[in-house]
């Protein structure tokens, strides 16, 4: 664990020009959550004292941001804001942060646009920090293209040397595919002092954070370097491209994940899981499905194709049929959903209940085993248990200025093509015909028919009625 005078610099002030985007980089969704959000939870779990996150682009806009959903999040640990007023660069982006740094015995720095980073490795760079004694540290990666990035030189024992940028590389430099990721941990008098001797560098004049390790090694620290042979997780995602193939490392990780843990996936990379999913062992998922947001799948379930579910909590055994889509729901145990069934916010369905072909429930409760099998809108209605729903059956909730319930209490069975006009109560056991529209209370047990005559007119115009 990080000791509790140890913190997290994040630095999250970049425009993101080719983005090409209104939102701030670091409020880009991979995998259900902003990037940023996936570096504070990364950051959580090695336990530091506090974080701090430099904003630039966007300040307020990334500040309201984390600090509206850090409970969504998980993050507990402190979180300060420093606004870097001028973008000239990571040296300068680190001295916006100056009143953070001089509290910390260390401090790891790392990019406010990495969200594919591992705890473990963060975790191994400060080991070896710690027990080099070092003044820096740099984590570096392999990379097949190393083409743009900045070189880890080595001396002729194999340790650090220098950093040096792709425009200032010769032929022999250019060859070296060990890459300098941006993130570091420093002794934070020492990168305090380092930043003060910073000067304005390239066309641009900005400071560069990788100067401080020269800077730092005259004053007689060591400055190391960590190789993680995993260079994905240094990905850092600087337009729509990178984004899309920050998402699917990212999705191959959480597929894999929950396969280790017992889910069989038909088609992983046909499937589409946010980080924040929880499933539990034995479900099967066929290939198209969307499961997003804080959806919960319980034991034993099975998704068939294309099955769209959002902040949705599903218990075990549940069958949910093709083209199923659940937005803001609870199914309980041994529920069958679908083909094409549509859960809008706010419904529930109970043990053992059914909703059937092109269905659609918003803000209801379907009792236990009770059925909505065909064609069939239920909106802001109370449902008890055992009660059958004819096909074509519709509450009509709404009058065009006000929404409206419809109580329907237990084994009510409710015939074809039935209106019921809310607000309207339906007591237990009682039969709805079909093709009824049922604009008052029905007694328990009661029949209910609400229909004209049947008139027919025969070929000579002779009128008939039936009863």
């Amino acid at each position: 664990m990080v000791a509790k005078n140890r913190s997290i610099l994040i630095l999250a002030a970049g425009k993101g020009t080719r983005m090409k985007s209104s939102l701030p980089k670091p409020l880009h969704a991979v995998c259900g959550y902003p990037i940023l959000a996936h570096i504070l939870k990364t950051a959580q779990a090695l336990n530091p004292a506090a974080v701090g996150i430099v904003i630039g682009h966007g300040a307020q806009q990334v500040k309201d941001t984390v600090l509206a959903n850090l409970a969504a999040w998980g993050i507990t640990v402190p979180v300060e804001f420093f606004v870097q007023t001028e973008l000239t660069g990571s040296g300068s982006a680190v001295k916006a942060a100056l009143p953070f740094l001089q509290k910390q015995e260390d401090v790891m720095i790392l990019n406010g646009d990495t969200p594919l980073l591992q705890a473990d490795t963060l975790q191994a760079m400060q080991s070896v920090f710690n027990e080099s004694h070092a003044g820096a540290l740099v984590l570096a990666v392999k990379v097949p293209n190393p083409d743009g990035y900045g070189r880890i030189v080595r001396d002729s024992q194999n340790n650090f040397e220098a950093i040096v940028e792709d425009t200032d590389a010769d032929a022999a430099t250019k060859k070296i595919c060990e890459i300098n990721s941006g993130m570091y941990v420093f002794n934070s008098k020492a990168l305090c002092e380092a930043l003060a001797q910073l000067k304005p560098q390239g066309s641009k004049h900005e400071f560069y954070l990788t100067d401080t390790l020269g800077f730092i090694k005259q004053a007689g620290l060591p400055a190391v370097v960590f190789t993680s042979e995993d260079y994905e997780q240094a990905l850092g995602v600087n337009s729509r491209a990178q984004l899309a193939q920050a998402a699917q490392i990212m999705r191959t990780r959480i597929n894999q994940y929950h396969m280790d843990n017992g889910v069989t996936l038909i088609n992983p990379q046909d499937t589409y899981i946010d980080a924040g999913v929880q499933i539990g062992p034995d479900t099967l998922i066929a290939s198209g499905c969307y499961l997003l947001g804080n959806t919960q799948i319980g034991s034993n379930c099975t998704l068939e194709s294309s099955v769209y579910i959002v902040d949705s909590i599903i218990h075990d055994d549940v069958t949910l049929k093709q083209g199923t889509y659940i937005e803001k729901s609870e199914v309980a145990e041994t529920c069958q959903l679908g083909p094409y069934a549509h859960l809008r916010p706010q419904s529930i369905l109970k043990k053992g209940a059914k909703v059937g072909n092109f269905s659609e429930i918003k803000k209801a409760v379907i009792g236990e085993g009770s059925k909505v099998n065909h064609l069939s809108y239920i909106g802001d209605t109370q449902m008890g248990a055992g009660v059958n729903v004819g096909a074509g059956t519709i509450t009509c909730n709404y009058d065009g200025k006000n929404k409206y319930q419809t109580i329907i209490e237990d084994h009510v069975f409710v015939g074809s093509n039935v209106n019921f006009v809310a607000p309207v109560t339906v007591h237990e056991y009682a039969k709805i015909g079909a093709g009824s529209t049922i604009t008052k209370e029905v007694a328990s047990q009661g029949l209910a028919i609400a229909r004209s005559r049947q008139v027919v007119l025969e070929k000579k115009g002779v009128k008939k009625e039936h009863d």
